[in-house]
């Protein structure tokens, strides 16, 4: 069966990932062929059987009861081939099926952020979950039925040349001519699961949106909306679904029409041939031969099925495997072990889109200690400056620079250790609450999560808990409030206390009252270690000791809160809007 361009390279990794199982793979096929040998030695002894039975009253008994032995033996030989056989195809499926789920969960997490922000996640989730369980079925039908049909047909091939030549040659001769109806069939599906496949990550993706924001569903009356488009997608998945598994669907009746032929064939001359040396035995072990050998074709519509889906799905998991990942550290990246705060950006040229000027021309210093607000319109580079910071995205043009050294020179590593972040969107784990705190700190002592958790002021609401630092909580939080996730985070940061702070609008989700309690705490933590603070409300980063003012990718204007204002210019117009509104 030839293969498109797209399949082979699915094909080309699928024997990449199976290789290292080859030890199981001839286990297999040697179990394969124990099997077919014993299935196919079966019709000989049920012809010789038969042969026994001459007319009325002529049966030899005694001659046939050993053959019923032996055909016993065999078929419990066959079974045991059959589950050992089995139990290798599992093996090696599940072992490349995991192989291929870990390198890509793995190269998720090498991937550049530019990657993740650019797909939606409920497709990436759909291609790491279901497109993999679509190769494992693929994989699973492909080794089963594959190896028994290869060895059947080379068996049966055998046993007719060697009881009648001519049949025989009739029965391969018509028979392939299924192998053409299937590729002309496999040549016109890889594309519609393709397109399946697709359509089915678009539908993880609607759902997970639907379903992770379904308050805001309910509070804008967006249900009947939200209908609409699921019943758009599924109608899309229905068409290509439906066209992917009719055309493949053909295959079978198509083949089962040519078997037919082949078997209506071998009945008519074996009848004609039937005396002398070519007995009625013979005639029928002829007859399970021709319905054997035909028996691998008329299963090669639902092997190219599962087949072409499973290549499809491949496919969308290799493009992730395949996606160059962030580069590597240098060899000769400095390892920062400690930091004076001290940051400076220079000439700092970056846009997401080359087509689109974002932060330009960015020129910054901050001194050790210092508590940095960044404020300004949406969309005008306050999270993006944070993200080249981190260096989850690297600059353009320009260099930033951290106690000395170019970030770029640093292993991303050790250079991010030295910032702690609290961010406006919560992160929690699948885990007990102790675990959460403790994740950038996994070996501290229960004493010190709890001083944490004390000086974040969320320590009274976890004793309140089932079973306190115990609990165990979904990545979703469960039924904690979205300021009480936001504490635990706070308190995750305080653990570990770096020598860098980044604040993203870290009490945008705490009551007004919890708000002024954390804030003071943010002030103690703060002490002696250089802050950048994104902030919306602007009187939150009054006591800023440098606030900077963008708008459009640039600093239009920086200085202390009494400076902007005593300005009048773009800094007093965002502050004084927020109770002129």
């Amino acid at each position: 069966m030839p293969k498109s361009v797209k399949e082979k390279s699915a094909v080309k990794p699928l024997l990449k990932y199976i290789r290292p199982y080859r030890s199981l793979l001839i286990t297999s096929l040697v179990f394969a062929v124990i099997s077919v040998a014993l299935t196919l030695y079966a019709p000989i002894l049920m012809g010789y059987g038969i042969d026994k039975i001459i007319a009325e009253k002529q049966v030899d008994f005694e001659g046939i009861v050993p053959i019923l032995i032996k055909l016993g033996i065999i078929v419990v030989l066959t079974g045991i081939a059959q589950w050992l056989m089995n139990l290798c195809t599992n093996k090696i499926t599940y072992y490349t099926v995991r192989d291929i789920r870990a390198d890509a969960f793995a190269k998720l997490q090498k991937l550049p952020l530019k990657y993740i922000d650019g797909h939606p996640h409920g497709d990436i989730i759909s291609r790491i979950i279901t497109d993999i369980e679509q190769v494992s079925d693929g994989l699973l039908m492909g080794f089963a039925q594959l190896f028994t049909g290869l060895v059947t047909i080379i068996g049966t091939v055998g046993f007719m040349l060697s009881i009648n030549v001519k049949i025989a040659l009739i029965v391969i001769i018509i028979t392939p001519l299924s192998l053409f109806v299937a590729r002309f069939i496999a040549q016109n599906t890889f594309s519609l699961f393709k397109k399946q496949s697709e359509a089915r990550g678009e539908m993880t993706s609607l759902v997970e949106e639907m379903v992770g924001n379904q308050k805001i569903v309910k509070a804008f009356s967006y249900e009947d909306e939200a209908e609409k488009r699921f019943e758009e997608t599924n109608l899309k998945l229905k068409k290509v679904g439906v066209k992917a598994v009719f055309f493949s669907s053909l295959t079978n009746p198509c083949t089962r029409f040519v078997n037919g032929i082949v078997y209506s064939a071998v009945a008519i001359i074996g009848a004609f041939s039937v005396g002398g040396a070519f007995t009625v035995g013979q005639l029928n072990c002829f007859l399970t031969y021709a319905n054997q050998y035909t028996k691998p074709f008329n299963e090669i519509s639902g092997v190219i099925t599962e087949l072409q889906s499973a290549f499809a799905s491949a496919r969308r998991v290799f493009d992730i495997i395949d996606q160059p990942a962030e580069p590597d550290d240098a060899t000769d990246a400095v390892e920062l072990t400690s930091v004076d705060g001290t940051l400076e950006a220079h000439d700092v040229n970056f846009s997401y889109n080359p087509d689109v000027p974002l932060i330009e021309n960015l020129n910054l210093s901050v001194k050790s200690g210092q508590r940095i607000a960044i404020v300004g319109p949406t969309g005008c580079g306050k999270t993006t400056i944070i993200n080249l910071l981190m260096r989850f995205y690297d600059v353009n043009s320009g260099k930033i620079v951290m106690s000395g050294v170019p970030i770029k020179d640093c292993t991303r590593n050790s250079m991010r250790s030295m910032y702690g972040m609290v961010l406006q969107d919560t992160w929690l784990k699948t885990g007990t609450i102790r675990e959460n705190i403790a994740y950038g700190n996994p070996d501290a002592t229960l004493e010190e999560v709890i001083a944490a958790a004390k000086s974040a002021h969320c320590h009274g609401f976890i004793k309140r808990l089932p079973k306190g630092y115990e609990t165990i909580i979904s990545g979703d939080g469960g039924s904690l409030s979205q300021g009480q996730k936001q504490l635990l985070c706070i308190a995750r940061v305080m653990l570990t206390l770096p020598p860098m702070l980044i604040l993203d609008e870290a009490t945008s989700s705490i009551d007004t009252r919890t708000e002024i309690i954390i804030q003071r705490t943010f002030n103690e933590m703060m002490k002696g270690r250089t802050s950048f603070i994104i902030a919306h409300r602007l009187s939150t980063i009054k006591n800023a000791d440098c606030i900077l003012v963008m708008d459009a990718g640039h600093i239009v204007e920086q200085g202390t809160h009494r400076e902007l204002m005593a300005k009048g210019g773009f800094y007093a117009k965002l502050y004084n809007s927020q109770f002129n509104a």
